[in-house]
């Protein structure tokens, strides 16, 4: 496997908590992000939002203030979308922000607002475009799928694949010089054709139609520590998995089973941006366990918001980004720098652990409420002291008490903490278990 270089992953492992922020013309129809896909909007039609975009109530500093608040460390932000439009100043094409009413680089104030908040940046460039007249019209996905083989030669006569990947080169250039320091590069995605060996791009696209290769090594060439997902189609490329809208069972391994690093990409509704009309929005107590759930099988979170086309975050996403601050607010000590257990402490009942290296503390998140007492398995001569996390307050503990008495015995080697009859007001209760050197 080629070595590609590698970026940056301390500060990223530390963090374990990012927004992700999906944004741009496509927030006017509020419907879905994929509109041009699933209604087939050819790009005549699809002018139309580009022709009337006008934020004219965007928010960059309070979509950074409220980042903050919930405790994201970074952010990833869409520079380019599958419909090809930019928020940003490209020089190499006329379909951005600064052609729109709103008549200025959107970028830049996003970038300035998050880093005067001490939140790290991260930029999201779609590989796939539906808009550019170079990039082949394939039939797996975009407006023109369902064409005939005849209608889509013809709309393909002219058009030159490698001139697309320079193009993405250009652009890519352009956002990894012009911003300052850029800490996460996010690209998406590839689909090629394994039929053809990913050789035909009108039929899906990969490695030989991004010239991922090239790309890869530009991106190293321009910023040698910036951490790059895994989406190009080309092994040994990425810093990064990344799994979309579900959470893997267990830590995330290579093909040597060795664990590797994984951010979880999930959103708060059913879809990436703004929809208007979306039934399947999580609950805060879900979103917080989401969190839980990546940094306790050794995964970050990205979680998305989707901001309205007037530019501000609805009270829906609010409402969830609100509920991560106030639990963040007591609870981010068992996040940041924190992972999986180490082995042979399995796992309480409906609980989740986290566990941080560096200070030999083991937190202990509880799904559901147990009565009057807690079973920690395999943890007899280990522990120091234990503590709720969000109060500091001594949970007091026994090992070892074979004998039953009105309470539940202590099974084998484990540790039975004493809980107080009514649950604590916190989403999510943790205890902080001191472990012994």
């Amino acid at each position: 496997m080629a070595d590609y270089g590698h970026g940056d992953l301390t500060w990223f492992q530390e963090a374990r908590f990012g927004m992700f922020i999906h944004w741009g013309i496509y927030s006017m129809p509020g419907r879905h992000e994929w509109i041009q896909h699933y209604e087939e909007i050819p790009a005549e039609k699809y002018q139309i939002y580009f022709d009337l975009f006008d934020p004219d109530m965007f928010q960059p500093v309070e979509w950074a203030k409220a980042a903050k608040k919930a405790g994201m460390k970074y952010f990833v932000i869409t520079t380019k979308h599958h419909d090809g439009f930019c928020l940003f100043d490209s020089k190499y094409t006329d379909f951005k922000a600064t052609n729109t009413p709103a008549g200025r680089d959107l970028l830049r104030e996003i970038v300035d607002a998050f880093r005067a908040e001490g939140i790290r940046v991260g930029f999201y460039y779609s590989l796939i475009d539906w808009h550019h007249p170079q990039c082949v019209v394939d039939n797996k996905i975009g407006p023109y799928r369902n064409l005939s083989e005849e209608e889509m030669a013809k709309m393909n006569e002219g058009r030159d694949q490698s001139l697309y990947a320079q193009y993405m080169r250009d652009q890519i250039t352009e956002l990894l010089t012009n911003y300052g320091k850029i800490d996460i590069l996010w690209f998406d995605w590839s689909y090629p054709d394994k039929e053809s060996d990913g050789m035909d791009a009108t039929r899906g696209k990969g490695r030989v139609q991004w010239e991922s290769e090239k790309l890869i090594r530009h991106v190293r060439s321009l910023q040698p520590d910036i951490i790059v997902d895994n989406r190009l189609d080309l092994p040994g490329s990425g810093d990064i998995v990344t799994p979309e809208q579900y959470t893997p069972d267990a830590e995330e391994k290579d093909e040597n089973g060795k664990p590797i690093a994984w951010e979880g990409c999930q959103t708060f509704s059913g879809s990436w941006w703004y929809f208007r009309d979306e039934l399947t929005w999580k609950s805060p107590e879900q979103c917080i366990k989401l969190l839980i759930d990546h940094v306790s099988r050794n995964g970050n979170l990205l979680m998305n918001v989707g901001p309205c086309s007037r530019g501000y975050i609805d009270d829906r996403a609010m409402n969830c980004l609100n509920a991560y601050g106030d639990w963040m607010k007591y609870n981010s000590r068992a996040i940041y720098g924190c992972g999986s257990a180490p082995a042979g402490m399995p796992v309480a009942t409906d609980c989740r652990y986290t566990y941080n290296k560096k200070t030999n503390r083991l937190y202990v998140h509880l799904y559901s409420w147990p009565f009057a007492h807690l079973q920690l398995p395999e943890l007899a001569g280990k522990v120091r002291y234990v503590q709720f996390l969000h109060d500091g307050s001594e949970v007091k503990w026994s090992e070892n008490a074979t004998k039953a008495t009105m309470c539940a015995a202590t099974a084998k080697n484990a540790v039975k903490v004493q809980l107080p009859v009514k649950k604590p007001d916190v989403l999510v209760p943790v205890l902080e278990v001191f472990l012994k050197d």
